[in-house]
C-alpha cells in the first residue's frame, strides 16, 4: 500500500504492507515518527471545521476515524494548534451549553486560509503525478527486455497511479460511495490478476 501525505511545503510517500506474514509496525511509525508533514494537523483542522463546528477532543477522535487509526494527533498539538488558530482570528470559539466543552468554527479568515491550502495541495499533488518512483528498476538489464519496452512499462505505471492520484482528489471534492465502490472492484480486479502472474511466476 502506497499512502501519500501531503502539506503545503512536503510530500510524503509511505510504504505500508497487508500482507498477514509480512506485517509492519506502520500506525505505530505514523503515530510515533515524524511522518506527518508539518501542516498536515492544521490542514486536516481547517478541512474538519470547515464541516461543523467540533470541539478539540472530536478533532482527535474524528481525525483517528478517518484515518482508520493510523493517525491520532496528541491533546500537546491539537490544543496549542487551535489556540493559535484562535489568536490569528482563522477560528473562533461557539457558544454551547455543554460545560467544559469548547468549540470551533471557521472565521471568513479561515475559509480563505483553507481555500488558498487547498488549491496548493492540488498543484503539489498534479506534480507527484510525474515523480512516481518507476517500478523497472530491477529488470532494466534484462536483454530480453528493451529500454523502449521499459519506457512503455513505466508509462503504464505512471498512468494508473497518476489515475488514482487525480480521483482521490474528485473524490475529495465530489464524495461518491457508488463510484468508490465501482473503483474498489477494478483494484480488487487488478490485484487479483497481479497476483495470479505472481503465483505462475513462483511456480516456473
Amino acid at each position: 500500500m502506497i499512502s501519500t501525505l501531503i502539506s503545503n511545503s512536503t510530500v510524503t510517500i509511505m510504504f505500508g504492507h497487508n500482507h498477514p506474514h509480512k506485517k509492519f509496525p506502520i500506525r505505530h511509525w505514523i503515530r510515533h515518527t515524524a511522518a506527518v508533514p508539518k501542516g498536515f494537523l492544521r490542514y486536516f483542522v481547517l478541512k474538519l471545521l470547515s464541516l461543523k463546528p467540533m470541539s478539540g477532543a472530536e478533532l482527535i477522535e474524528e481525525i483517528g476515524k478517518r484515518t482508520l487509526g493510523r493517525w491520532k494527533p496528541s491533546p500537546g498539538s491539537i490544543y496549542p494548534l487551535l489556540a493559535w488558530l484562535q489568536d490569528n482570528g482563522i477560528v473562533k470559539e461557539v457558544p454551547t451549553e455543554e460545560a467544559g466543552v469548547k468549540r470551533y468554527k471557521l472565521t471568513e479568515k479561515g475559509k480563505s486560509l483553507l481555500e488558498e491550502e487547498t488549491k496548493i495541495k492540488r498543484e503539489l499533488k498534479a506534480k507527484l503525478k510525474f515523480i512516481v518512483p518507476p517500478l523497472t528498476f530491477g529488470f532494466i538489464w534484462n536483454r530480453e527486455y528493451t529500454p523502449e519496452e521499459t519506457l512503455k512499462f513505466e508509462e503504464s505505471e505512471r498512468r494508473f497511479l497518476s489515475a488514482l492520484f487525480e480521483l482521490t482528489e474528485n473524490l475529495e471534492a465530489k464524495f461518491s460511495k457508488k463510484i468508490l465502490d465501482e473503483v474498489r472492484k477494478v483494484l480488487d480486479e487488478a490485484s487479483q490478476k497481479i497476483e495470479e502472474i505472481n503465483r505462475s511466476l513462483r511456480e516456473k
